[in-house]
């Protein structure tokens, strides 16, 4: 019984081509395939015959209508498959499958094929100019989808670029950054793996190696790529790989023993369950076609009379594989047992029995399918409840891009591109409990949804070596926070330092690839991942030193009081009388405040505490240094007094003795009064001294201002230092010229000594230092002025008598 439309199908039953080698003396051997037979390839073959014959059957779709089918073997090769095309487009061929079911009688209305990209692109290039509409069940590289140059062409797998753009997302997903590329050395191959390197960068993913072969490439070249395997640091391995090239690349690798390495796979192989063999691979991981199921299709494929095996060489090549016997006319007469009937393929664990993971098994019958309905709305006509069907003698492409239907719950549809809706499975290697290797589907990706919800998993993940925790692909480990990326000369961006961040810079995130300065009042802490708040620092009475130093202003004024209340109490007596106690008294009140001024220097500066610890110092001292300049003149002029004739004395008095004070005082205050009004002393933050803490101080306002302070009353030390030294030798009482003198030493030495140490000192030192300078010089005038009175007060009343003080004068 003939047919009415012949459905053309390619697929690559045998691995390779046999090479010819040209001679160019002798004709060359006719195209034939070598190799083993894939038996998953011929089991898509046998799906699309089931497919047919259920059509044939149907009174739905092509009622009255009979197809046909013509089957080729392309050996995966562009030779073959360019004889093949040649065939289909002239229309006559020998063919693999003959029966009263398929005559050669009708025209090739379409094809279904090619299962690899190069040979449909090169098939495309012979059919393309009759117009002969092309549906592929495999061929995924994304080139197909320029419908300029292939209008026919249409497919119901999807196009390797969804599958790049997934495989992509899925190594950033897992954190792998530094990984290896190998690829078939093909169209398939190489426009993917271009398609999954563009997806990669554009995810931060670095490639360590891209290696590219072919399944009749020579060993050698295998044998380099399976070394530069081996050799690598890049634990991930992305494989863009047609299953036949990969079955010699896994092969080579199981040679020798190498490091284990996560595989992640294209759909053409991951999904191959005779590569699932190759146990070291167990964990791989990759998308494939959705998994499917097609009812009737396992019992057909298991139907296999002697008389169909006997009928198809490709079938009878296939049992004797399968069963290690030759049937009774093969050609293989030489070769192993006669197989004898026994032989049972329902017991066979073959890819061709396996209708587990029908997968691509699924694209090849909706090809069919789609062929059909297109063959259907251009020729049939539903009228009433019947449906009349015409006979033409083509279709044309456009009637495959309105097919649009439901078979088995999958929908069949075309876009623009001639590109289905692209949907994947994740799958995953995992080891059973028997120890044998599964397809386990663990997620999916669904290029329809939403950016965000197209990439799932929903099942638990085995990896490489049935480790449970993802492993870990990276050239460099992450830098820590706190830490600066510095990438290293001639490596790819994954490859780099790791530096701590400069000082007063932090880096708050894993890989930065900058630190970034603190604010100017924080500073890092020792990880250099936080900006703290810089401690303030200022001298307190919290501390050590601040507590000493208030403990001798203290004690000083102290001391200063008492010696007024010893000089009160014996007020009458000879030594304090002759010693000008009015002037002795102030001298104690103003040593008394210049002790008490230094604990204005100890605390948090404030804006008034800053003004009056300058100021009060600075007053209080001329007024003692007054008074010791009063009490330096009264000696000077009381020996001019005892000359004869002088009346010095009377222009000296008491009330010019106050007048003296309270004119150089006067001076003092008029110098604070403009250095306060004009630029006064203020709190500041002083960040310069320290870069990690902050120095709480009172700037001066104006260095002018505090320094002409200081030299006034360096000016009048310096005047009395020299008036005591005139009138140390002077017969005074109790020789207090001599007293006053050493006591100016001792306050020059210390003021002179003070200055430069004021200026080196860092930080809270500069206040210590200045209370030091004002204690050392106060405790300086009242030992050496006070304590020999005190001391013969006290300890050596008879000394203070007038007949003494006389008898010392006379001496």
């Amino acid at each position: 019984m003939g047919s009415d439309y012949v459905i053309g199908g390619v697929f690559s039953i045998h691995y390779y081509m046999h090479t010819v080698q040209h001679n160019y003396t002798t004709i060359p051997e006719p195209l034939r395939c070598m190799g083993s037979i894939d038996s998953r390839q011929l089991r898509f073959s046998r799906a699309m015959i089931f497919a047919i014959e259920e059509i044939n059957n149907s009174t739905e779709l092509l009622p009255g209508i009979k197809l046909g089918y013509q089957i080729y073997d392309s050996c995966a090769s562009v030779p073959v498959a360019v004889h093949v095309a040649f065939q289909i487009s002239n229309g006559q061929d020998p063919v693999f499958y003959t029966n009263e079911n398929c005559s050669q009688t009708g025209m090739v209305m379409a094809v279904v094929g090619e299962s690899g990209s190069t040979p449909s692109i090169s098939m495309l290039r012979i059919t393309g100019p009759f117009n002969i509409p092309q549906v592929s069940h495999f061929a995924t590289c994304a080139c197909l989808s320029d419908k300029q140059q292939y209008p026919n062409f249409f497919r119901t797998v999807p196009s390797d670029q969804f599958q790049a753009d997934a495989l992509a997302k899925l190594v950033k997903h897992f954190g792998w950054t530094w990984i290896g590329a190998v690829r078939s050395d093909s169209d398939y191959g190489n426009n993917g793996m271009a398609s999954f390197l563009d997806a990669a960068r554009k995810e931060g993913i670095c490639v360590e190696y891209s290696e590219s072969f072919y399944r009749t490439h020579p060993r050698s070249r295998i044998q380099r790529i399976a070394d530069v395997i081996r050799r690598s640091t890049a634990m991930v391995v992305v494989a863009f790989a047609a299953s036949g090239d990969m079955r010699l690349l896994l092969e080579e690798l199981s040679l020798k023993p190498s490091p284990p390495r996560q595989w992640i796979g294209s759909e053409d192989w991951v999904t191959d369950t005779d590569m699932l063999r190759f146990s070291f691979c167990a964990g791989a991981i990759g998308f494939g076609i959705e998994r499917s199921v097609i009812p009737g299709l396992r019992d057909f494929l298991l139907d296999l009379s002697p008389s169909k095996v006997a009928a198809s060489p490709v079938l009878t090549e296939f049992w004797e594989d399968s069963f290690n016997c030759r049937l009774g006319k093969s050609e293989n007469s030489t070769w192993g047992p006669v197989c004898d009937g026994t032989e049972d393929i329902k017991t066979l664990q073959s890819p061709y029995t396996d209708t587990s993971q029908l997968r691509i098994t699924n694209m090849v019958y909706k090809a069919v399918y789609a062929i059909a309905h297109a063959i259907h709305k251009a020729m049939c006509q539903e009228t009433n409840s019947t449906t009349q069907c015409d006979k033409f003698t083509r279709i044309e492409s456009k009637e495959l891009k309105k097919v649009n239907f439901s078979r088995n719950g999958y929908d069949v549809s075309f876009d623009a591109n001639g590109d289905p809706v692209a949907r994947y499975d994740l799958v995953n290697w995992q080891k059973s409990e028997s120890g044998s290797i599964e397809l386990v589907t663990v997620g999916y990706y669904d290029a329809s949804l939403p950016v965000g919800q197209k990439f799932r998993i929903n099942r638990n993940l085995t990896w490489v070596d049935s480790g449970t925790q993802v492993p870990v692909s990276v050239c460099t480990d992450s830098c820590l926070p706190g830490t600066r990326k510095v990438l290293q000369k001639g490596k790819p961006i994954c490859c780099y330092d790791c530096i701590l961040c400069p000082e007063g810079e932090i880096s708050n995130a894993t890989d930065s690839p900058d630190c970034f300065p603190c604010p100017k009042e924080f500073w890092p802490n020792a990880e250099r991942d936080t900006c703290l708040p810089k401690p303030v620092e200022f001298l307190s009475y919290n501390e050590v030193l601040g507590i000493i130093l208030a403990a001798f202003s203290i004690g000083g004024a102290c001391l200063a009081i008492i010696t007024a209340a010893v000089f009160y109490r014996h007020r009458t007596s000879p030594i304090v009388r002759a010693n000008n106690s009015e002037l002795s008294f102030l001298l104690l009140f103003s040593l008394t405040l210049c002790f008490l001024c230094s604990l204005t220097f100890i605390g948090a500066p404030s804006e008034w505490s800053c003004m009056l610890r300058h100021t009060a110092f600075g007053i209080t001292f001329v007024l003692c240094m007054s008074c010791v300049l009063g009490k330096t003149i009264v000696v000077l002029m009381a020996f001019r007094a005892t000359l004869p004739g002088s009346n010095v004395m009377k222009w000296f008095g008491p009330p010019q003795q106050r007048m003296t004070v309270v004119s150089f005082t006067f001076i003092q205050v008029l110098i604070c009064t403009i250095w306060l009004g004009l630029s006064p002393p203020f709190p500041m933050k002083n960040l310069t001294v320290y870069k990690e803490r902050i120095i709480l101080e009172c700037a001066l306002g104006s260095a002018i201002g505090f320094w002409a302070v200081l030299g006034y009353i360096g000016l009048l030390a310096v005047f009395c230092f020299v008036l005591a030294v005139l009138a140390r030798k002077l017969p005074d009482n109790f020789n207090e010229a001599k007293l006053i003198t050493f006591s100016m030493l001792i306050f020059c030495a210390v003021w002179i000594t003070f200055i430069p140490a004021y200026v080196s000192s860092p930080g809270k030192f500069t206040v210590a230092v200045e209370i030091f300078a004002i204690l050392a010089s106060s405790f300086g005038l009242i030992l050496c002025i006070f304590a020999p009175k005190c001391f013969i007060i006290l300890l050596k009343p008879e000394k203070n008598t007038k007949k003494h003080l006389m008898n010392k004068n006379q001496s």
